[in-house]
């Protein structure tokens, strides 16, 4: 799973610009947010982080926060920017990463500027991707200075509205989502900013831009939003030679908040011309958990401190054997490890070693052992693999290694002999797993 990048500035005259690189895959893909932007506060809101670690997952990603946004140096709003300097920010981004013809993917108005730079610099834009884009927007009636005006006043005197119901209409109820919004958007760009940039983006009309945008384009946008309506982009698609279309269905305007999956999919296919469907949240790994059996009795005849000095021991010597064989300590509660490996065989002869090993201590283990898809949380593992090890481990007996019938087939050819265990229920685990105590 790629990790969030570590912020650099880019200097453009006395201005720097903050921005992050995420990942090192064969493509670069630059990512043009709307104004409200955080390279760091993206990180905090898991659908936004979830969509980023998409996008890193087939190329090496670079994302920035505009010119008085975010990171990066904030400026006075009277000389807040106009298009033409946020896309020469941009290229000094390029220039500060070595990256020379990326593919730029823009949403909501970052497609604005994504235009405008593949446009203005086609030799820095190997190909665009733009989600909801619109040439120019309309208000109902016409986008009249003071409608625009009346709604700069609602946005900036709404406190703790996040206007979710037309960014996100399908994330209505969430209060999580919600307020994760809202404090991105406090994160990201001042009060007194709000209206320069909304005004711009309400008054933009890029319609004399779109012929000259060369390179190839996927335009994407949802049947229903109601931000950008779809004709609007299928507007857009039409001005710019051989662009591609994609209606998908939903009816948000946020690209973070709704079928985040198809989006990356689509992007992916266009980009690289395979759909991998790989999720960088998802890892295929092999689990371990080992117990102290019998500890509470245990604690109770020995005391606290003969105890305490007892569990120092053990932890030393399983964490030596997880070294030894390449395993990774996921957590520690009190006398049981949960412990990941890439090889089944690794994390069998680790379960083996520290049986063996802590029978010096006067005590005995239970180990269990599965392989299976996990959810990666940050260093932690989650998901219904993690359940499934644990009650594998449940069903060891004293000095026991336990393993599942996967684990078995796919250790097939090592120097282990599996005795045959029967089938069991495993509590809160759907159906009957077959089970195998490991031997030398």
């Amino acid at each position: 799973m790629p990790d969030q990048g570590e912020t650099r500035f880019a200097r453009i005259g006395d201005v720097h610009i903050a921005y992050q690189v995420v990942g090192d895959g064969p493509i670069d893909i630059l990512f043009v947010d709307t104004w409200v932007h955080h390279v760091e506060a993206v990180w905090d809101f898991p659908d936004f982080a979830r969509l980023l670690r998409r996008l890193a997952s087939f190329g090496r990603l670079i994302h920035f926060d505009r010119r008085g946004t975010g990171l990066s140096d904030p400026v006075p709003l009277d000389a807040l920017p106009d298009f033409d300097t946020q896309v020469e920010d941009v290229v000094a981004v390029l220039d500060a990463v070595g990256s020379e013809r990326p593919a730029i993917v823009g949403t909501n108005d970052g497609t604005l500027v994504a235009m405008l730079l593949a446009a203005a610099h086609p030799e820095r834009c190997g190909s665009l991707v733009l989600f909801t884009p619109t040439a120019k927007h309309e208000l109902e009636g016409g986008p009249s200075i003071e409608s625009i005006d009346d709604v700069v006043k609602l946005i900036t005197e709404a406190g703790d509205d996040s206007g979710l119901e037309w960014l996100a209409p399908s994330r209505v109820g969430d209060d999580a989502f919600d307020r994760r919004l809202l404090k991105l958007q406090r994160n990201s760009v001042r009060r007194g900013a709000v209206g320069h940039y909304y005004r711009q983006t309400m008054m933009s009309d890029v319609h004399d831009t779109l012929p000259r945008v060369a390179c190839p384009t996927l335009v994407l946008n949802r049947s229903h939003n109601r931000v950008v309506p779809i004709e609007h982009s299928r507007d857009v698609a039409a001005r710019i030679v051989g662009a591609k279309l994609v209606e998908l269905p939903g009816e948000d305007h946020l690209m973070f908040s709704q079928g985040i999956d198809r989006i990356a999919d689509e992007i992916e296919e266009f980009l690289t011309g395979t759909r991998t469907g790989k999720d960088p949240d998802r890892l295929l790994t092999t689990l371990l958990f080992t117990d102290i059996v019998d500890s509470t009795t245990r604690a109770a005849e020995w005391g606290d401190r003969r105890w305490r000095d007892l569990l120092d021991q053990h932890h030393t010597l399983v964490r030596t054997q997880l070294e030894r064989h390449g395993g990774r300590e996921v957590s520690t509660t009190g006398d049981g490890f949960f412990a990941s490996f890439a090889s089944p065989t690794q994390a069998v002869r680790c379960a083996l070693d520290v049986a063996e090993a802590v029978g010096s201590l006067g005590v005995k283990i239970r180990a269990g052992v599965h392989t299976g898809e996990v959810e990666v949380r940050g260093d932690d593992l989650g998901g219904l693999a993690v359940h499934i090890a644990a009650r594998v481990s449940a069903a060891a007996g004293a000095g026991e290694v336990v393993v599942s019938s996967t684990v078995k087939d796919l250790a097939a050819g090592a120097a282990m002999t599996f005795e045959d265990r029967g089938e069991h229920e495993l509590k809160g685990v759907p159906g009957r797993w077959r089970l195998f105590t490991v031997e030398r």
